[in-house]
């Protein structure tokens, strides 16, 4: 690898530390090219991306980042798994991990904030951005709809009076 591709990778992983939600790393050794792929597939589909890097360009683009106390962890055989979302790098390398005990994970950064192994396993347990957009919209959504029922009630109410009335009129 040339310096021009060296500067390109360190640029690369400088724009992923940046603007990623959540940075996972892991120790990969012993995985095979199929488990690897099935780690790459179930990111992929959670909207996260997984990157294996040089430690030392990898510690370069730190320099200077807001997560730059992340660079201890590049030791070994790394793998870094990323996402926008700050939560689902978090749960796809977690749910990966129990299934493929190879996997090691050491820990990460969540904006800013560099994460231990258990940090880690604690954002993974939090819900997704889509789970919380669902619960703020169906909290929002129930006061209206809750609205909704008080107001229809009385005219239901005053209709079944009304048949009831009726009916009594109808049988005397």
């Amino acid at each position: 690898m040339d310096r021009a591709q060296k500067e390109k990778v360190v640029e690369e992983l400088g724009q992923i530390f940046e603007s990623s939600g959540v940075v996972v790393v892991s120790h990969y050794t012993g995985l095979t090219v199929a488990e690897m792929q099935d780690l790459r597939t179930r990111m992929r589909e959670a909207g996260g991306s997984v990157r294996v890097a040089k430690n030392k360009l990898a510690k370069i683009a730190l320099e200077g980042t807001p997560c730059a106390g992340m660079a201890g962890l590049l030791t070994g055989m790394t793998v870094l798994s990323y996402s926008e979302d700050p939560v689902a790098a978090a749960k796809v390398v977690e749910d990966f991990a129990k299934d493929n005990k190879k996997l090691e994970i050491l820990g990460g950064a969540m904006d800013g904030t560099v994460l231990d192994r258990a940090g880690v396993e604690a954002v993974s347990k939090m819900p997704s951005r889509e789970e919380l957009i669902a619960s703020i919209v169906s909290c929002i959504g129930a006061p209206a709809s809750n609205i909704a029922g008080a107001i229809g009630a009385p005219a239901s109410n005053i209709a079944s009076i009304l048949s009831t009335i009726e009916e009594r009129a109808e049988a005397a």
